[in-house]
């Protein structure tokens, strides 16, 4: 199953007040991204964005972990009621996004001879 875009939509719309918010289609599913950097995932229309330590301790009692694909590491899964508080999922996405590091910088590919 795969996530459709009226979820992705709704998740953009609810946290847009972390930042710069985007989402990339990746093998069916979405990355969901906060000023350029990698935050989560969207999978099977679920929210999973990656574990920080200050993610966990700001969603305190709402903490749960979940794997968004065979073979991923292990996220924080946010519960579907949970969207709906956008307030919070904004701040949630913002925090994670502070605490990750910048991504590297992709070098140049080389060109076939």
């Amino acid at each position: 199953m795969s996530t459709s875009q009226s979820t992705v939509d709704y998740i953009l719309d609810q946290t847009n007040a972390a930042g710069t918010m985007s989402a990339r289609k990746m093998f069916g599913e979405y990355g969901l991204y906060c000023n350029g950097k990698l935050v989560g995932q969207v999978c099977d229309d679920t929210l999973f964005l990656k574990i920080t330590s200050q993610g966990k301790e700001y969603a305190g009692s709402h903490y749960a972990e979940g794997i968004p694909y065979q073979g991923a590491k292990p996220a924080m899964l946010i519960e579907d009621s949970l969207l709906e508080d956008g307030a919070w999922l904004s701040e949630l996405v913002a925090i994670t996004e502070k605490n990750l590091p910048t991504p590297k910088p992709k070098s140049p590919k080389k060109k076939r001879t």
